[in-house]
């Protein structure tokens, strides 16, 4: 099975490496494209004129290998479907600039769409042993057959996969960032989903789910990074968080395996949260403070900031497979001090700089 998992691996990484370049194409022809003189974004490190549209070798990907190694069962049509509903909100956004409260409220509704073929959470491994189940409180109804509705379970995915969405989304900010530890995070879920399944839905399938969103973001990568021929846009970036968020849901009891193995992206959107509304500012609005922008405050160029954030989720990942629930909670918490730690003390020197 690990073979075949290869396999897919590495027809994924071609396709996606073979679209990439009809992405570009498209991109252009139809200005989906950042241009700084026109559309001036706060939050961007680059300069020129770059396509954006990164969400449509990932789509393409995502399609093409799921119809060919998958089976399609209700939960992988239902992926599918919220996948291309996330693409065509990524490639307005790419072309119009969406409001950032409309894109919140699309995740919303897809979120709540994907979860209705049933993607909840019934329960969550608590880190100082035991579970805590999620899947006590239902409401059942008749409506062409007999239907449950896991109250909890189903809400706590919602947030789960919104949260995902745009936490991961936000981490892209830097040529080459986020696909590397994307492709990393996806690969080690695969490699962690054999160990206990909570859905219909069988390991195998997710373990290949996974080795094909993996496969997804390294066929992307090499056009992305530096010098970036092609952004991943709202599309790719929202994708990558709401499929690792999938995956998560999917493989259970990895929820906290991804919150480790992403704890920089996961600290920087709590950090960004939390500054912005310090500062009377709304949380859903782009700005310049974002973790890899402190690394470019203080002389890191972008090769060294995308590595470095590869080999963070690397080294995580590895940790994953040999750390039990306890040990994972506490490594987060050491790192997500360690991160806040720096971040203030590259803000003070900035204010003793001014």
């Amino acid at each position: 099975m690990l073979i075949t998992g290869l396999l897919i691996l590495i027809v994924s990484t071609i396709v996606s490496y073979l679209t990439t370049p009809i992405a570009i194409r498209i991109a252009n022809k139809y200005q989906l494209v950042t241009d700084v003189k026109y559309r001036n974004h706060p939050a961007h490190t680059h300069t020129g004129i770059i396509p954006r549209g990164g969400g449509i070798p990932i789509f393409i990907t995502l399609l093409v290998s799921s119809l060919i190694f998958l089976k399609m069962e209700k939960i992988v049509i239902g992926i599918l479907i919220a996948n291309a509903l996330l693409l065509l909100t990524g490639l307005s956004d790419d072309k119009h600039d969406v409001s950032p409260y409309k894109r919140f409220f699309i995740n919303l509704g897809i979120s709540v769409f994907l979860v209705m073929f049933g993607l909840g959470i019934p329960f969550i491994s608590n880190p100082f042993g035991g579970v805590l189940r999620l899947d006590l409180w239902k409401i059942t109804f008749e409506f062409f057959g007999k239907h449950s509705i896991l109250i909890l379970a189903d809400v706590l995915a919602v947030i789960w996969l919104t949260w995902t969405m745009n936490m991961v989304n936000w981490s892209k900010g830097v040529d080459g960032q986020l696909p590397g530890f994307v492709a990393i995070t996806a690969l080690f879920l695969g490699l962690l989903s054999q160990r206990f399944i909570a859905h219909d839905i069988s390991a195998q399938t997710v373990m290949y789910l996974s080795f094909i969103v993996s496969g997804a973001y390294l066929g992307f990568l090499p056009f992305n990074f530096y010098p970036q021929r092609i952004m991943p846009g709202y599309g790719g970036g929202a994708m990558a968080g709401f499929l690792l968020g999938i995956l998560s849901i999917l493989s259970f009891g990895k929820v906290g395996t991804v919150i480790l193995i992403l704890s920089i992206p996961t600290m920087d959107a709590v950090y960004t949260i939390i500054r912005r509304i310090h500062k009377h500012r709304s949380p859903f609005r782009a700005d310049w403070g974002h973790f890899h922008h402190r690394l470019i405050e203080i002389g890191w160029g972008k090769r060294r900031i995308a590595v470095f954030y590869w080999l963070i989720s690397f080294i995580l990942g590895v940790a994953s497979l040999f750390l039990g629930g306890i040990e994972k909670f506490f490594a987060f918490i050491t790192i997500a001090v360690v991160l806040f730690i720096f971040i203030l003390v590259i803000e003070r020197i900035k204010q003793i700089g001014v």
